[in-house]
């Protein structure tokens, strides 16, 4: 189909391209920015008066609960959930059940995805077996079946033996290991250790199950030279750690959750089990320190880390509940307000959803490298309209996941979000469009 996208603002945070210009798309590529030839004769035309139009976003960690959970969320919802927010990729972690440990998983995941045309699935597969953290699966096999790294998802070995001949392999072939830094023991707990948590009587997961978790990584990627994506830091000693490991040129990247950016564990109230997550959330001055890392680059990229739960998982003590919340449609919201808290500019907000993601990715992305997270002309057209003007509230009512629960979710947060997506394209097929 022939696209046209008319009078929108267009904005390349990979360039710094910020212009008012049309966009012609066909056969799934940018035809042209601009200066639209004369005999482009578009099928269908969206009109971006008043809207951005930017890349498509990439989110970096989102769950569509398939194989396995199916009742929390299906992939073509969690992937109807992508499309409304904006999200034209996306990397799903390999803890679903069973684990993705196996090519014919990951084949019938991505063969289902692409079925639907609604987002690009980047699967991660096992780093250990079941993610039991004993045996490494066949990282070549799983590569080829599209796996763009290994991740042992919310399970962290407990034999760094293991760990260190996962990422002396990981190291030999080149691919990227994903890891959630968390000290297996240490990490137990329900909520972030301090006065909140002593207050409400819950087990606390204290900073240093994070920065015991890092100073081994940084120790084991010294010795091995492998590539490491650490997932959804949650400390200001953490920040500090990554930033001093950047400077040492360790090859690490980093990423950082919504919930973790926006919320506190003050947001916890009286056992607020929508506030159940997975890092906990912690003080305000960790709060304060994952903002700035982001915004000075020691954080790379910033994840909805969508997790949909099933009501009944969440009707339960705030102990018992199933951590998590969906995402995918709010990414795009709560990172234009925290670009607007931190006084960027909309390209450097946009990147840390689009063109660093893409960066992290790296050569995993295949012929997509070169132009996902980007727009620019003969690059595939992933794209993102939104009316950055627009502010709406999180209900379950206006969400397409599955999974309702949301710390967000305005009853209880009484925050309204700013920029509301007006359609998404994905390989030029439009995938979603506001009514």
């Amino acid at each position: 189909m022939k696209v046209l996208i008319r009078n929108g603002r267009v904005v390349n945070p990979a360039t710094g391209r910020d212009e008012r210009a049309d966009i012609a798309v066909a056969a799934g590529r940018i035809r042209s920015i601009g200066n639209i030839a004369a005999d482009f004769t578009p099928e269908r035309i969206i009109e971006a008066e008043g809207c951005v139009v930017s890349p498509g976003l990439v989110d970096l960690s989102a769950r569509l609960r398939e194989p396995g959970h199916e009742h929390e969320g299906m992939l073509e919802s969690e992937l109807n959930a992508a499309a409304a927010g904006g999200v034209t990729s996306l990397v799903c972690p390999p803890d679903t059940d069973p684990a993705l440990d196996e090519p014919g998983l990951v084949d019938m995941l991505k063969f289902r995805a692409r079925k639907l045309s609604l987002c690009r699935l980047f699967p991660l597969g096992a780093l250990t077996r079941g993610l039991a953290g004993e045996s490494l699966t066949e990282m070549v096999e799983l590569t080829e079946s599209g796996c763009v790294g290994f991740s042992q998802a919310e399970t962290p070995i407990r034999d760094t033996q293991v760990l260190l001949r996962a990422l002396q392999y990981a190291s030999t072939h080149g691919y990227p290991v994903w890891l959630r830094p968390q000290d297996a023991t240490l990490g137990k707990g329900v909520a972030a250790s301090g006065a909140v948590a002593t207050r409400l009587g819950l087990s606390g997961v204290p900073v240093a199950a994070e920065t015991i978790a890092l100073h081994t990584l940084f120790e084991l990627v010294r010795a091995t030279g492998a590539r490491v994506h650490l997932c959804r830091l949650s400390s200001a000693a953490g920040v500090a750690l990554v930033r001093q490991a950047k400077a040492d040129g360790l090859p690490i990247t980093a990423d950082v959750s919504i919930h973790s950016l926006h919320l506190t564990d003050v947001d916890i109230g009286y056992f607020n089990s929508a506030m159940r997550l997975s890092p906990p959330l912690r003080q305000q001055a960790d709060r304060e320190a994952l903002r700035a890392g982001l915004a000075d680059g020691t954080i790379d990229a910033l994840v909805s880390d969508h997790t949909p739960v099933d009501a009944d998982a969440k009707s339960v003590p705030f102990a018992e509940a199933e951590p998590g919340g969906t995402g995918l449609e709010l990414l795009l919201s709560l990172a234009l307000k925290w670009g607007q808290d931190s006084g960027l500019s909309l390209a450097d907000t946009l990147a840390r959803i689009t063109s660093k993601p893409v960066q992290v990715l790296g050569e995993s992305l295949g012929s997509l490298a070169g132009s996902a997270g980007q727009i620019v002309e003969g690059g595939v057209a992933d794209l993102c309209v939104f009316d950055p003007a627009a502010v709406w509230q999180v209900s379950p009512a206006v969400l397409k996941s599955r999974g309702k629960s949301t710390p967000f979710d305005f009853s209880h947060s009484g925050m309204a979000l700013p920029g509301q997506v007006r359609a998404t394209l994905v390989a030029g097929t439009v995938a979603y469009q506001a009514r």
